[in-house]
């Protein structure tokens, strides 16, 4: 696995506990089609939530919210739309978020979660 894959699947790891600390419920990780990947389907109270996890090691490539460019958001919404008609599901509230997460050299992460920003 190169670094890059392991450091992604660290803050990964790192998002998803932030969020259920924070009271969401997590429903589905990694989840693929041919079009792409989401990285963390959770709940929040009644509203369903596809988050988009950006990891980085520092500020040298710009920040972890800097990653997320239109293309991204567009596909992401696309993706969501795909995973909500296979699993079935009618929600009434959908949020598009974006958990940054970055790990420098000294300390713990550093992690920041922004909702409805995709």
């Amino acid at each position: 696995m190169a670094v890059k894959d392991t450091v992604g699947r660290w803050g990964e790891d790192v998002a998803a506990r932030h969020l259920v600390a924070a009271g969401l419920v997590i429903l589905d990780r990694n989840w693929r089609c041919s079009a792409g990947e989401i990285d963390i389907i959770a709940r929040d109270g009644r509203t369903l939530v596809f988050c988009e996890v950006k990891t980085r090691r520092g500020a040298g490539y710009g920040t972890p919210f800097e990653a997320v460019t239109v293309a991204k958001a567009r596909r992401q919404r696309r993706l969501a739309a795909e995973w909500l008609e296979i699993a079935g599901m009618s929600v009434p509230d959908v949020r598009f978020d974006v958990v940054g997460v970055l790990c420098p050299r000294r300390g713990g992460p550093r992690v920041e979660h922004r909702r409805g920003v995709i």
